[in-house]
């Protein structure tokens, strides 16, 4: 286990995330998120609009800079 993943928080919490360059390659669940309460993990495409919404839990990720 990660120190990242020492104390994961939960999984899908939240319909609006931001994130930033550093957290790129953007998956949802993202890896400080607990696994074992969700979808499998997906990679999503957020780079080119900076917005995308997971196909599994709806999750609307914003990437700022």
């Amino acid at each position: 286990m990660t120190a990242a993943n020492a104390h994961p928080t939960q999984a899908n919490a939240e319909q609006r995330y931001i994130v930033h360059r550093s957290d790129l390659p953007l998956s949802c669940p993202m890896p400080s998120m607990a696994l074992w309460n969700s979808h499998p993990r997906v990679y999503l495409p957020i780079e080119a609009e900076r917005e995308c919404q997971c196909p599994y839990c709806g999750a609307h990720y914003v990437l700022e800079d």
